[in-house]
Parts: C-alpha cells; sequence; structure tokens
C-alpha cells in the first residue's frame, strides 16, 4: 500500500477514477465513491473541451 502523502496525491489522477469504474463494472468492489467517480470524469471532460474550444479560438494566425 502507498504512505499516506501518496494516497492523497493519488486521489488528482483522474485515470484512478476511470480505473476504479472499470474495477466496479467487473468485480463490484471499488476503493472511491461511485457517484463521486462519475462526477470526477465529467468535471475532467468538461475542463478538457472548454480548454481545447478556447485554444481553438485563440489560434486563428497559428499554420499546421
Amino acid at each position: 500500500m502507498l504512505p499516506e502523502f501518496w494516497q492523497t496525491l493519488s486521489l488528482i489522477n483522474p485515470i484512478l477514477y476511470m480505473v476504479n469504474l472499470f474495477r466496479y463494472g467487473f468485480l463490484g468492489t471499488s476503493d472511491v465513491s461511485i457517484i463521486g467517480s462519475y462526477i470526477i470524469i465529467i468535471g475532467t471532460i468538461l475542463v478538457f473541451y472548454f480548454w481545447s474550444i478556447r485554444l481553438l479560438k485563440t489560434s486563428k494566425g497559428m499554420r499546421a
């Protein structure tokens, strides 16, 4: 098991929540809250979506 500091730090990683949802789907058990996992994943998707829209709008003069 991870030390306390690394356990707390790993809760920032959105991949943790995706893996736990797969684990819950296959095994019926999870380390973190299922509803919390959905909220974190949807929040991460929304953050990256709006960030990509912003980058597309501000990069009109750039060339590929």
